[in-house]
């Protein structure tokens, strides 16, 4: 099963100058490390201090491997220490997709 992930989180939009180093880090981590086919972080700029996440994993086995890796607690920390709120994602079966 192809898992798609679209998720979203937010910091106080003066904070993200701290976050940036940090989030970078995850996406390096995760994308060297978990398996992953894709993962991307991005500041939406119409909203500042919300990022959103796309994710692409080639099993649900994977993307739950990759929610206990060893910089996931790390990661959290740091957004917690820089007040992340309204942390949204959602999983997607995408094994069988078209094109719309």
């Amino acid at each position: 099963m192809t898992v798609v992930v679209i998720g979203s989180m937010r910091f106080p939009a003066d904070a993200m100058a701290n976050v940036r180093p940090h989030l970078a880090t995850l996406v390096a981590e995760t994308r060297t490390h978990d398996g992953c086919v894709e993962y991307n972080a991005a500041e939406d700029i119409g909203d500042p201090g919300l990022v959103r996440f796309s994710e692409i994993w080639p099993s649900h086995d994977l993307l739950t491997a990759h929610l206990q890796a060893p910089h996931i607690a790390p990661w959290r920390a740091v957004a917690a220490r820089y007040g992340v709120s309204d942390r949204t994602f959602t999983a997607f079966d995408a094994s069988n997709p078209r094109e719309v």
